[in-house]
């Protein structure tokens, strides 16, 4: 007859599977982040407002699991009392499922402004939301795929990335400011583009949270580099058109 596993091995298989539990929960919660994304551009480019909508009442199911992360988090404090590697994991657990709820937010956001863009005539730049969502969905799948692997150096490589999505956006707000300048009816529409490119370029910015919890989850602490930020549009100014 074979000997029962010992109090201690169940214990902790028991907390193995918990945390299995919470890292699953937060797999699912970017998946849904990343369809909400794709959704939402694809809503945009074909003036969809049907479909928009369909993203925006779908953003409550990422928000649920983030209250069920929250809540396998403060269980797991509470009866684990984890130290060093296991508490930075529930910990980065924890942030790395609000960043995701912020991404989903921000899908929707896209979407629910593009209910409203469809109103007005198209608009020619908004052919350059879809090149700024690839840039950020990029970063989302490498941060995850980085978070489910434990790699820091993949979440490294895309923490850097991030500074190629705020040039793109620097440009976009450039082109959409002279869009605007040299015909007031661009006004409406192009101010509704540039919060959606907004919301994108956000988006890049939690990706590059989650990558530095990642990164402080595998090594124990923070990235030593200082981010390059490639978002100039606090200091863009575009001259008027010549008369």
């Amino acid at each position: 007859m074979n000997a029962s596993p010992s109090t201690s091995e169940h214990i902790v298989k028991s907390y193995d599977d918990e945390l299995k539990r919470l890292t699953g929960e937060i797999q699912r919660m970017g998946d849904l982040a990343l369809a909400q994304l794709d959704a939402s551009i694809d809503a945009v480019m074909e003036r969809d407002s049907d479909e928009a909508m369909k993203v925006v009442q779908a953003d409550g199911a990422i928000d649920i699991l983030e209250q069920e992360v929250s809540h396998d988090v403060v269980r797991l404090l509470a009866l684990r009392q984890p130290m060093a590697r296991d508490l930075r994991e529930i910990l980065a657990a924890l942030r790395i499922a609000a960043d995701i709820e912020r991404i989903g937010d921000y899908a929707a956001n896209v979407a629910k402004r593009s209910i409203v863009l469809n109103q007005s005539a198209p608009v020619q730049l908004a052919y350059a939301l879809p090149r700024l969502a690839r840039i950020a969905e990029t970063l989302v799948r490498e941060v995850l795929a980085a978070y489910h692997d434990y790699d820091a150096d993949r979440a490294l490589a895309a923490w850097a990335r991030d500074e190629e999505l705020d040039e793109q956006y620097t440009g976009l707000f450039r082109e959409l400011l002279t869009y605007m300048m040299e015909d007031p009816r661009n006004i409406t529409p192009c101010t509704h583009l540039l919060f959606m490119a907004k919301n994108l370029e956000r988006i890049g910015d939690h990706a590059t949270n989650i990558a530095e919890n990642v990164y402080f989850l595998v090594h124990g602490q923070q990235i030593a580099q200082i981010r390059r930020k490639g978002d100039a549009t606090a200091t863009t100014s575009v001259a008027p058109p010549a008369v």
